[in-house]
């Protein structure tokens, strides 16, 4: 089973990347971040590709979505118990795998109110896990969340040390999630130096290939117990007006 995150970046803007990414790739779920736009203008004309779709949109910002060759059921449209006015997890159960699409608050600036709402975000998102795992089930949280975990996650360590994406808060709250017991499925599957997934669009980053791992995979003990392997599909960040991000993908062994 194919199982793809993706900070899409505007999902209108990029539809014919993802109507692409589907065709060519064919995972069987697809989580999407920052949609960019509200649920009822979503581009549903992708069901037509096979794919079941819900949505928690948002206008101009935020937005997230799950695309299945399943059936979608028990959709969960933010974090529970955690308040919040933005669209930034949806989660559901589809193809025998409790799925969530996540995007993590930026942050902005070290001490900002928008660095204390990302805690508060993490936090939110950690006793919601903690739930989950209870649920003894095969469960993936994919997204963006805007943490590179170590240094060996970042290409110039020394410049982004203390920096939004890399201070010591934002990966404490990282893996206080992956220390309840989850896997993270890139760390765990990959030898040698980590693949990124994010590069910026200025300064010729990504030709330069200065990039971030900041979107993620974590599942569950049953989900990792069928890790196969992974994929960051880098070559979609290539593209003539691509996202800044590429899709990340887990292959757990066996279907429904």
């Amino acid at each position: 089973m194919k199982i793809v995150t993706w900070n899409v970046n505007s999902v209108r803007a990029r539809l014919p990347h993802v109507e692409n990414f589907l065709k060519d790739e064919q995972p069987d779920v697809l989580l999407l971040q920052e949609l960019k736009c509200e649920s009822h203008v979503f581009p549903f004309s992708l069901e037509d590709l096979g794919y079941n779709i819900a949505v928690y949109g948002q206008k101009t910002y935020n937005g997230v979505a799950i695309l299945s060759k399943h059936p979608i059921e028990d959709v969960q449209r933010g974090i529970p118990n955690f308040e919040d006015t933005t669209s930034r997890y949806i989660e559901a159960f589809t193809g025998g795998v409790r799925v969530a699409s996540v995007y993590v608050p930026n942050g902005q600036e070290v001490d900002s109110v928008a660095y204390v709402y990302k805690l508060k975000f993490f936090e939110g998102l950690y006793n919601h896990a903690q739930y989950l795992l209870t649920l003894d089930e095969k469960i993936v949280i994919g997204g963006d969340f805007n943490v590179a975990p170590t240094d060996d996650d970042v290409y110039n360590p020394i410049a982004w040390k203390n920096q939004v994406l890399c201070t010591p808060l934002e990966r404490e709250a990282f893996r206080k999630i992956v220390y309840a017991g989850f896997t993270d499925a890139v760390a765990q599957s990959t030898q040698g130096p980590m693949p990124y997934t994010w590069w910026n669009y200025r300064q010729g980053a990504f030709a330069k290939d200065g990039g971030l791992r900041i979107d993620h995979l974590l599942l569950s003990p049953q989900a990792t117990d069928s890790l196969n392997n992974t994929t960051v599909h880098r070559y979609m960040r290539g593209l003539e007006k691509a996202s800044d991000h590429a899709p990340v993908e887990v292959q757990l062994k066996g279907g429904m």
